[in-house]
């Protein structure tokens, strides 16, 4: 069990994944400052404009170019508004993918919680090994809390 500020946050990023309209997977990312104040929010969806169809979501040959993903739309709509990720924590509801990982040291995040890993498809462990050792090479602190 984290933190009473972890488990917090990872609960109120758990809230925000329900937004997310994908019938499949459902992640929510919150991204907070030093003081504990929330810089960002972001859950896995289309991006803005594009039609978020049942029938475009169940096609995953058709949804899977078109998907942001949570951790993306967060340090994305911080950019939009001007509010800078540098020195970070990301709280996540899954262990970020390569492409977020990515996306995330590049952010200046610099710790990353993510929920437990138990309900993680076997086709995307590869990929979050990989991730994770990509974060850690790149100095960021890992932290995996239970939450619920």
């Amino acid at each position: 069990m984290g933190s009473k500020w972890d488990v917090r946050f990872l609960e109120l990023a758990n809230h925000i994944s329900s937004w997310s309209k994908d019938p499949s997977t459902k992640v929510g990312c919150i991204i907070v400052g030093a003081d504990r104040e929330i810089r960002s929010t972001g859950f896995n969806g289309f991006p803005r404009g594009i039609d978020d169809s049942e029938e475009r979501l169940t096609d995953r040959e058709e949804k899977y170019p078109l998907i942001c993903h949570a951790e993306e739309n967060a340090i994305m709509h911080a950019a939009r508004v001007g509010v800078s990720l540098k020195d970070c924590t990301a709280y996540v509801t899954w262990p970020p993918c390569t492409r977020c990982a990515r996306s995330l040291i590049q952010a200046g995040i610099v710790e990353v919680v993510y929920a437990g890993t138990g309900n993680i498809p076997e086709r995307w462990m590869e990929d979050f090994t990989r991730s994770t050792n990509m974060m850690k090479e790149a100095g960021i602190k890992l932290r995996n809390v239970e939450f619920e």
